[in-house]
């Protein structure tokens, strides 16, 4: 299967702060990596380097074939691998003054340059695809905290993304409202989407996980299947973050 994302010896710092070290990771097409790790640890910083909202000091990183500079280089694939990568974030960024329907149509209008028309049945579409089509007229405020969410996932499958990054979508949510994203993301992975995600749902990783990566202080100390690292994991801080994340 093809590499959609290769990192080789990557380095990030904000200031002083190494915050990702030597990190080598490769994706491929059609594989679920979850990303786990204690708060700090370097997990969204590492997903936000993949799209280019966080620069990279050091070391390779190439995204669906394009190859994204370090801090200070020439970023021409930057703008191409912003159409192929879609990304959701703990916050659900809708604009408020927009209805459901066309937060989602604005991307495909100004950056692929769809027609209305077309931009309004691909929002209808995806809104039906992530359970919630009866919302299109409606505002953000209207919504649930689970039901913006969706709509955030919507919005960035309305522009057909090759790779979906998720960073802790369900941190900000009720815990009622916690499974029904979770929901649409099993989904996704079952039909095959590209995905990196950074989460604390144990449960979702375990389940939905071809790969899972832990984190600590900035490295990857631990990488398998989920059945190897959640049943036996080898690294001692991997064992620790474990025995106390899988209590609660």
């Amino acid at each position: 299967m093809t590499d959609i994302v290769s990192m080789q010896r990557l380095n990030k710092y904000f200031g002083d702060l190494h915050v990702l070290k030597d990190i080598d990771l490769t994706v491929k097409q059609g594989e679920v990596v979850v990303i786990i790790g204690a708060s700090g640890s370097g997990k969204s910083t590492l997903i936000r380097c993949v799209n280019g909202l966080e620069e990279y000091e050091s070391g390779e990183l190439t995204v669906d074939g394009e190859k994204l500079a370090p801090k200070g280089g020439s970023q021409k694939a930057l703008a191409t691998i912003r159409k192929e990568v879609g990304m959701v974030f703990q916050q659900f960024n809708l604009f408020p003054h927009l209805t459901v329907q066309m937060n989602i149509m604005l991307a495909p209008m100004k950056v692929k340059e769809a027609s209305k028309s077309a931009a309004a049945e691909t929002a209808v579409r995806l809104l039906d695809r992530v359970g919630i089509g009866s919302q299109a007229d409606k505002y953000p405020s209207q919504l649930s905290g689970g039901q913006q969410q969706r709509v955030a996932i919507a919005r960035a499958l309305a522009m057909e993304p090759r790779l979906m990054l998720f960073d802790e979508p369900t941190s900000a949510l009720d815990p009622e409202m916690i499974g029904e994203v979770l929901d649409v993301m099993r989904k996704l992975a079952k039909e095959g989407m590209t995905m990196m995600v950074v989460t604390h749902e144990m449960g979702f990783a375990r389940e939905v996980a071809d790969r899972v990566i832990y984190i600590h202080e900035g490295q990857i100390v631990e990488e398998g299947k989920p059945e190897d690292v959640f049943d036996n994991p080898q690294n001692e801080r991997t064992q620790s973050f474990l025995s106390r994340v899988l209590k609660h």
